[in-house]
């Protein structure tokens, strides 16, 4: 990572990550707080997986779609979607361009248990 814990403005492009995603760690910068930033393409999203706390996702642009539990939830642009602690759950974007959202860990550590 070429970012520094002493950094108070991080670029998100200097975060790790892939095509899809931005991850921004709050351990490595002192804060109590991880989140990814996601950007994923038509089709895509990851494997079902749960975490011990809550994740909270604002859908920024796009259209998504939510299995969480035995559910399933259509989101869009504007919304807001709150998955329980360790509820199992995943996304897929399902609309004609790329979702952009927010995945927020309220944990300076994120822990993810992978089901599939």
């Amino acid at each position: 990572m070429t970012c520094k814990r002493s950094d108070y403005a991080i670029n998100i492009d200097r975060l790790p990550g892939s095509e899809n995603a931005s991850r921004f760690d709050g351990h490595e910068f002192g804060a109590s707080v991880s989140f990814f930033i996601s950007r994923n393409r038509p089709g895509t999203g990851p494997d079902l997986h749960r975490h011990p706390y809550e994740e909270t996702f604002v859908v920024l642009d796009g259209k998504v779609r939510f299995a969480i539990g035995e559910k399933t939830l259509e989101a869009m642009a504007g919304q807001i979607v709150v998955v329980p602690a360790g509820t199992r759950h995943r996304f897929v974007s399902t609309g004609s361009g790329r979702i952009r959202q927010i995945s927020i860990h309220p944990a300076a550590w994120m822990e993810t248990e992978w089901l599939e």
